[in-house]
């Protein structure tokens, strides 16, 4: 939410471009708060990330003071929140349900097991 803010702060000219990019990061850190379209959230602010990531890299200013390991550290947590999805307190779990994985207890014995 920050970046989207500081992007809308530091405007000098309000190009479409600028103001789609800074209100949908707005948009989908509200959607990481709440837990809505988490593995979609995650993975639109990764792909944000690591477009700042590239343009720090390449030298461009982005209109955000990001340094390159913050957008690479931003860009591998927003990813790895979208792998593992929400979490069981988060309005997906409420529209959706609540997944188990069900671990078993131990190694079932088979026949083959048996003769050897």
């Amino acid at each position: 939410m920050a970046y989207g803010v500081g992007a809308l702060m530091t405007l000098d000219h309000f190009g479409f471009l600028r103001w789609s990019v800074a209100l949908l990061a707005i948009v989908v850190s509200l959607a990481l708060m709440i837990g809505f379209l988490t593995p979609v959230a995650g993975l639109a602010a990764g792909a944000g990330y690591l477009m700042t990531l590239i343009a720090t890299l390449i030298g461009h200013h982005t209109g955000v003071h990001l340094s390159t390991l913050d957008s690479l550290d931003l860009t591998v947590m927003s990813l790895s929140l979208a792998l593992l999805g929400p979490g069981a307190f988060s309005m997906d779990a409420r529209l959706f349900g609540r997944r188990e994985i069900v671990i078993p207890h131990g190694r079932v014995c088979t026949e083959d097991d048996v003769r050897d």
